[in-house]
């Protein structure tokens, strides 16, 4: 998903906190790694202390994402990227939901600290409620293009910014704290919550072309197929099935906090399809999910 060069992407509230770039660890192979790492990526799940090698630590200092200002640099950097990202996503949802406001996105370099514990390119994206701040080291992409073969492509990395905006979202609309956790499982409130993330972020991908800056100019250019056979790849590849047979393990149900490959795929591709109104993964029944 590419955005049109010459759209105005300026005026975005992101912010870079950190200091220096990210170091990663040595020695990391294997499709163990590989699954580990993936795993982070889209679920912010802290597993650093199984990886061999730590980010450098940094200081907290902010500053804002410089040089983003068109398509053309947005499509140039991940970090403008997801910076123009917040703001398309930004005006879907004030048009989709009533009293909107929109989180703080922080562009974190290494490290620093929030409400939720540690933001770094170990923990990866996550969604910080009491915050109400999404946190992205996009590092992270590059060491999965660079080490892993992964493509973690446009739409990809954009597929990760709406899938935390879904939580957001979540947040604001009460579904949180109406569906609070209840512990693991394939019916459980927590594989119902990032299905329901998973399909904000496809109803967006569907929608998004037909959002226009204060010229008049679409940000994004139409999504190839191949995009969204990315993204959804993107979906599959963080299924709890998946990781747990990556990682070598029994697949165990029970266990799950996301959902199956097959499901994370089939819920971005209803919202795709559908919009936000084809996203209630709450009243659908556990062996429909």
């Amino acid at each position: 998903m590419t955005f049109n060069e010459n759209a105005n992407v300026g005026g975005n509230t992101a912010r870079r906190r950190g200091a220096g770039a990210a170091v990663a660890g040595g020695g990391i192979a294997g499709i163990g790694a590989i699954a580990v790492l993936l795993f982070q990526l889209f679920t912010g799940q802290d597993l650093s202390s199984i990886l061999p090698g730590t980010p450098q630590t940094g200081t907290a200092g902010e500053s804002e994402i410089e040089q983003c200002e068109t398509g053309a640099d947005a499509n140039r950097n991940d970090a403008c990227r997801l910076a123009a990202g917040s703001v398309v996503l930004d005006e879907y949802w004030t048009t989709q939901m009533q009293g909107y406001r929109p989180p703080q996105l922080v562009i974190v370099d290494v490290q620093t600290p929030t409400a939720c514990g540690t933001a770094s390119n170990q923990t990866g994206p996550f969604y910080c409620p009491s915050e109400e701040t999404v946190y992205i080291d996009p590092t992270f992409f590059g060491l999965l293009r660079q080490q892993f073969d992964a493509s973690a492509g446009e739409l990809a990395q954009l597929y990760v910014l709406a899938h935390e905006y879904g939580h957001h979202v979540q947040h604001l609309a009460g579904i949180m704290e109406e569906y609070p956790d209840n512990g693991t499982g394939p019916d459980s409130n927590g594989v119902r919550r990032e299905l329901q993330a998973d399909c904000f972020a496809g109803a967006w991908v569907g929608g998004m072309t037909e959002q226009v800056d204060d010229n008049g100019v679409p940000y994004l250019q139409e999504p190839t197929p191949q995009q969204i056979t990315d993204a959804l790849n993107a979906a599959g590849t963080v299924g709890d099935d998946h990781i747990q047979q990556e990682s070598g393990g029994v697949v165990n149900p029970e266990s799950w906090t996301h959902g199956s490959s097959e499901q994370r795929q089939r819920w971005f591709e209803a919202g795709y399809q559908g919009g936000v109104s084809a996203c209630d993964t709450f009243s659908v029944p556990g062996g429909s999910l």
